[in-house]
């Protein structure tokens, strides 16, 4: 897939900009807090309408707006040429594919792939369980319909049981009824998480050895809060937990309370990992996600890297750069210009540019070679 055309109205601190991307390999240079990340974020957008920045949709809003637009025009695999337009305002926000409106998500999910690299990664290694959650959600939903319902139906019953809980003292006919509900769909994302992470965790065993030259393992592990995915034992758990979760006026147990974790040399990542080791092991992660995304839907990703590189020595860049695919379209960011000709990078070829400055892009007639 290659985004060709990419415009954005009153979307964050962009009042309107409007790109066309020519080739495969594009860098928005500029100073931080100009709008480089903001455009990032819309073309990641259109793979499911969540951000990889917030869950807060009114965020992305232009202040003193109420409607933030984003268009773009696509080459695409499947589908030819194509035309999304999407709308959002403060409490809602419409798709549009090829002036036809998008009314259910699931028909969309999987279609228009885009794999973000950020630097905010890092905090899939050291950061909270719900933010690794967050990412696991986003990425099996983003491909797999069926994991996007169970994790609909899981999140409507969590939060209607945990609303019963904290009224008082619920009656036990009251909890079942939701239970009913919930334990299958949590059993669903259980079965579905632990074999998307299995697949997940072969491919980023590879990319992180094309990272480190093979120098030593790396892995990543699925902590499930419950071990079975068996919708009749957990409404089993569930019921002999009840009066524990009622003292506590929450659910204690179920997938909203999973984790996984990340392994280097065989140890933990997180508590041993040095700071290269844990950058390695989240681009690792992006490139499993776009190899996942590519088998799921025979498309090709979008991959877009912002400004993720600065921390690693030029080796490890180097090697980050040789392990993308080749053929997928890469739009970039970073505070200054990448590597010129005869530089170590040189044979990654041109780079269209685009300055930006104050939300405003500017594409430079000159394009810059490989990257820093």
């Amino acid at each position: 897939m290659r985004l060709r055309k990419l415009t954005l109205r009153h979307f964050r601190n962009v009042g309107f900009a409007a790109l066309e991307f020519s080739g495969r390999q594009h860098f928005l240079v500029g100073a931080n807090g100009h709008g480089k990340t903001s455009l990032l974020e819309a073309a990641g957008f259109i793979t499911a309408l969540r951000s990889f920045r917030t869950s807060e949709q009114k965020q992305l809003v232009m202040l003193a707006q109420h409607t933030a637009a984003i268009s773009c025009a696509v080459e695409h695999e499947q589908q030819g040429d194509t035309q999304l337009t999407i709308k959002l305002r403060h409490g809602d926000k419409e798709l549009w594919c090829d002036q036809t409106r998008v009314t259910r998500l699931a028909d969309h999910l999987g279609k228009f792939p885009t794999v973000v690299f950020s630097s905010q990664d890092l905090q899939l290694v050291r950061g909270s369980p719900a933010g690794r959650r967050r990412w696991l959600d986003l990425t099996l939903a983003a491909m797999d319909a069926g994991y996007f319902r169970a994790l609909q139906t899981f999140t409507r019953a969590l939060a209607e049981r945990n609303a019963l809980l904290k009224s008082g003292r619920p009656a036990d006919q009251e909890l079942a009824a939701f239970e009913q509900t919930l334990a299958p769909a949590a059993a669903t994302l259980i079965e579905l998480r632990r074999s998307g992470l299995q697949v997940l965790a072969k491919s980023l065993e590879a990319s992180y050895a094309k990272l480190c030259d093979g120098a030593e393992p790396a892995g990543v592990g699925y902590d499930p809060n419950f071990e079975e995915a068996d919708a009749d034992a957990l409404l089993a758990r569930l019921e002999a937990g009840r009066a524990r979760d009622v003292q506590f006026r929450t659910t204690l147990v179920g997938p909203h309370r999973d984790d996984f974790h990340f392994t280097v040399k065989h140890t933990a990542a997180k508590e041993f990992g040095s700071e290269g080791q844990q950058r390695s092991l989240v681009l690792a992660l992006r490139l499993a996600q776009a190899a996942w995304f590519h088998a799921k839907s025979g498309v090709r990703p979008v991959l877009l890297c912002d400004d993720v590189l600065g921390e690693l020595d030029p080796a490890r860049r180097r090697r980050f750069w040789s392990a993308i695919d080749h053929e997928s379209q890469v739009i970039a960011t970073g505070t200054s210009l990448p590597a010129t000709a005869g530089q170590p990078d040189g044979e990654l070829g041109t780079w269209q540019v685009f300055r930006v400055a104050d939300g405003d892009f500017a594409e430079e007639v000159a394009a810059a070679e490989a990257p820093a």
